[in-house]
């Protein structure tokens, strides 16, 4: 694919779309370490169950506004009137299954910060603090792993593809593939 700026990129990467160019260059594959980005990255990638990433990530300023700068305490407090506002915001992805998750897995996040001190240290420890390096997958032994631990803690929509996404999002597993520019950046 022709770039403008004569950069290779991952074939996922929509050359049309800035905000998705920005995200595949700046973003996706850099580890996180900080708790509100991985819970707000947690979040988005739930919502994306079923849809493509690039329409989560469209909406994501929306988002940020929906749900109070992803303030992990805010979203923990939210009750039954709040969730029926989200619903009928049309900024963002209005799925109650997916809004009443975000809820009660934000709930399960904090509980797991109580537990591991931070989600970061929790993440982390799956792989001991190293970055996996592995491509054109979408799930692994990890996100399997992953996927069981939250599921069984209760929360919803973390399913192995979807943990696999979001760990490549936070920069856990990279996956930039064979002739992007980041492929070896890392």
């Amino acid at each position: 694919m022709e770039w403008k700026d004569g950069k290779t990129r991952c074939r996922w990467a929509n050359p049309n779309n800035d905000i998705y160019v920005h995200y595949h260059d700046e973003e996706w594959g850099v580890p996180v370490y900080d708790d509100h980005k991985l819970f707000e990255m947690l979040i988005l990638e739930c919502f994306q169950a079923g849809l493509s990433w690039e329409c989560v990530l469209n909406k994501q300023e929306a988002f940020r506004l929906a749900f109070d700068g992803f303030d992990l305490k805010k979203v923990c407090a939210y009750d039954d009137e709040k969730i029926d506002a989200l619903c009928h915001n049309p900024g963002i992805i209005r799925n109650r299954l997916k809004i009443r998750a975000a809820v009660s897995n934000a709930r399960i996040f904090r509980s797991i910060q109580e537990e591991y001190g931070s989600f970061s240290d929790y993440l982390w420890h799956w792989t001991d603090g190293k970055i996996i390096y592995e491509k054109n997958e979408v799930s692994s032994p990890l996100s399997d792993a992953v996927s069981r631990d939250l599921q069984k803690r209760g929360m919803k929509f973390v399913g192995t593809v979807i943990i696999y996404a979001y760990l490549q999002a936070v920069g856990v597993i990279y996956s930039h593939e064979e002739g992007c520019f980041l492929e070896h950046c890392n």
